[in-house]
């Protein structure tokens, strides 16, 4: 099963209110592989299908999850500038169903 994790930035707190990756695909493809340990945390990930994380200085940052077929993955692997910076969102949220950054996860 493979799921692509899309990155937004919903909460901007910049002088023009805008976020410069706008209009720029930040997108990552995870497989889980055929099994049935795999599929079962797909099929979490799926059920809450958005994630949200608030870095509390007016900036939030959104992640959305579909599942994609192999065609619909290459062409995201293709287009996708990355995941800027932010990957340790998808590592928590495949770790822990939320999103807590790493200074967070060591306290």
């Amino acid at each position: 099963m493979l799921l692509s994790f899309e990155l937004s930035m919903p909460g901007v707190n910049s002088w023009n209110g805008k976020w410069s990756g706008v209009g720029n695909l930040y997108a990552r493809v995870v497989n889980f592989g055929k099994t049935k340990k795999g599929e079962v945390k797909a099929r979490e990930i799926l059920d809450n299908r958005y994630f949200h994380y608030s870095f509390r200085d007016g900036w939030s940052a959104g992640v959305t999850v579909k599942e994609v077929n192999a065609k619909t993955a290459m062409q995201i692997r293709r287009k996708s500038k990355g995941f800027n910076g932010y990957d340790w969102m998808i590592d928590s949220i495949l770790r822990d169903m939320t999103i807590v950054s790493p200074s967070e996860r060591r306290e």
